[in-house]
């Protein structure tokens, strides 16, 4: 069984139970939300501890570890937090009968919250409040969550949860959470080894898990190597976002603010890398409020009423002269028009694009639509600048579910492996080696395309664009225009024509949707015009 389908099974058990116990309590849910999503943090944070406390004893029954040393020190250079006695989650489930268990985990949160400043005053401590019956089965079901089955699933169900109790207040929840297929895709091809990490809509922060993760693969440390900087626009998920920081070892400057009208990171030119997944079609967007910031939009302001060549500046704005950039995007910007187009162009003509890949249906939870991975690198080689490397990667995916798909490692792997021939460097196969999947059958093995290891154009699947062909399709950045026709012989990764049909059945939709918009805007200028005459 998949990561995917493990985890998706977890979270609907683990919620069933909270949610019958929330039913008993006499709170809303959002008066139980946040105590509860803090116990998961809790269990979460002993997990990373006692996981981190095992490799240090395998170091010292070896001779690898110097010296004694600070415990809290050792901990912490382990990637996790120093969880103290007294906030231990398995010492709670032990509490004799006659004990308070509502003061007790107060005090747990308190004593884990002295011991780490990164979460000094983020915890909940409301726990009185609750029943000891309904605690004691609360800590009872979290008791049971598995936490080794991927890279931040902590964040996952953290946020799994807060779509859940938003749904259950009638606010129809949302999807925070970007797939970690796609997360460590991103990873893969940005490269960051060393330096200033930004993400100005960074959600629960798992673009900076990830790219601690590949440093660590990587056999260096990621606390020492990179600085995290993010921004969101509400409390309760910059809290989040340090939370999973803070759990996973690491520090980062997290803030509250909306990254359209507050550049509180100063990010014009900031930064080695930018990872984001930002919200896509975002409309009424005060755009005279920052017209005249130069810096963070170089190219100006789209005329459309959409947010996605916001973001898009944002993040090229951000990059130092030697920076990269990944971020997800909805598929309509590749191709918009009008005033969106202009900037496009200018944004090519720059030679700071470098990798566009596109990515099938359904690899997000709550939305069927196929989206883009862009890439942007400041910095690239000098046979490369003028150029655009596609990869139509939409018959690349596992199916993990009816409505779900993801990558096995050997699929990311080669997908990552493209861009590296590409840029002329050796393949690197890290990635699939820490992270072995039953999926992986050989059929995406990076010699069966390029037997030469050497990049080269396959139709179907991957083409370099100079400027000049760019320009020949008006300035569009739609990989199925330059890579042309599947090859013959890869309809058998998973593609058959139903999810063919599927995908340009997702594009019309997108296609139809702003034709709507279209529709309501000239219907709007019509009577006004008419109104005047």
């Amino acid at each position: 069984m998949s990561d995917f389908k493990n985890i998706e099974q977890l979270e609907k058990r683990l919620w069933s139970a909270a949610d019958n116990l929330r039913a008993n309590s006499g709170l809303t849910a959002q008066e139980y939300s946040r105590p509860v999503l803090g116990l998961i943090f809790l269990r979460y944070a002993e997990y990373r501890f006692t996981e981190a406390k095992k490799r240090l004893d395998a170091k010292a029954s070896t001779g690898r570890r110097r010296g004694g040393g600070d415990i809290r020190t050792a901990i912490q250079a382990e990637g996790a937090m120093y969880v103290p006695e007294e906030a231990l989650f398995s010492r709670l489930l032990e509490l004799p009968e006659d004990r308070s268990i509502g003061l007790a985990v107060n005090a747990a949160m308190k004593a884990l919250e002295a011991e780490n400043e990164a979460i000094r005053d983020a915890l909940p401590k409301t726990y009185t409040r609750f029943e000891d019956d309904i605690l004691q089965d609360l800590l009872k079901t979290f008791a049971g969550i598995r936490f080794d089955l991927g890279t931040d699933i902590f964040g996952r169900i953290y946020e799994y949860f807060l779509n859940e109790f938003a749904k259950s207040e009638g606010q129809g929840g949302g999807e925070f959470f970007t797939p970690s297929p796609l997360v460590r895709l991103i990873t893969q091809i940005i490269e960051p080894f060393h330096g200033k990490v930004f993400d100005p809509a960074c959600g629960s922060g798992g673009m900076f898990v990830s790219s601690a993760a590949f440093v660590e693969e990587h056999n260096r440390s990621a606390s020492d190597e990179l600085s995290i900087f993010g921004q969101e626009k509400t409390g309760d998920t910059v809290r989040l976002s340090k939370m999973n920081l803070a759990v996973h070892g690491l520090q980062g400057d997290i803030r509250e603010g909306n990254s359209y009208y507050e550049d509180i990171h100063r990010c014009a030119g900031a930064f080695d890398f930018v990872m984001a997944n930002p919200p896509f079609n975002v409309d009424k967007i005060q755009k005279e409020r920052i017209e005249d910031d130069k810096k963070r939009f170089p190219f100006g302001m789209p005329n459309t009423d959409n947010g996605n060549y916001i973001w898009i500046q944002m993040f090229y704005a951000a990059l130092n002269d030697k920076g990269r950039a990944g971020f997800v995007m909805a598929n309509s910007a590749s191709d918009a028009r009008s005033s969106e187009l202009e900037i496009r162009k200018k944004l090519i003509q720059t030679g700071a694009v470098d990798v566009m890949v596109a990515v099938s249906s359904n690899f997000f939870y709550t939305v069927t639509l196929p989206c883009t991975l862009w890439f942007f690198d400041k910095n690239k080689q000098e046979k490369n600048r003028d150029k655009v490397l596609f990869i139509d990667a939409r018959h690349i995916f596992r199916q993990v579910t009816r409505a779900i798909r993801d990558y096995t490692s050997e699929q990311l792997n080669f997908i990552a492996n493209i861009v590296k021939l590409y840029r002329g460097e050796q393949a690197d196969h890290t990635f699939m080696e820490n992270h072995p999947d039953s999926g992986n059958d050989g059929g995406w093995a990076l010699e069966k395309y390029f037997p030469e290891r050497k990049y080269q154009d396959i139709a179907g699947l991957c083409k370099v664009a100079t400027l000049q062909e760019i320009e020949s399709q008006g300035w569009s950045l739609n990989a199925g225009r330059y890579v042309g026709v599947v090859a013959q012989g890869a309809e058998g990764h998973d593609e058959d024509f139903a999810s063919k049909l599927e995908a340009l059945q997702e594009e019309l939709e997108v296609l139809n949707a702003e034709a709507h918009k279209l529709e309501a805007v000239i219907e709007e200028n019509v009577i006004a015009i008419l109104g005047e005459v």
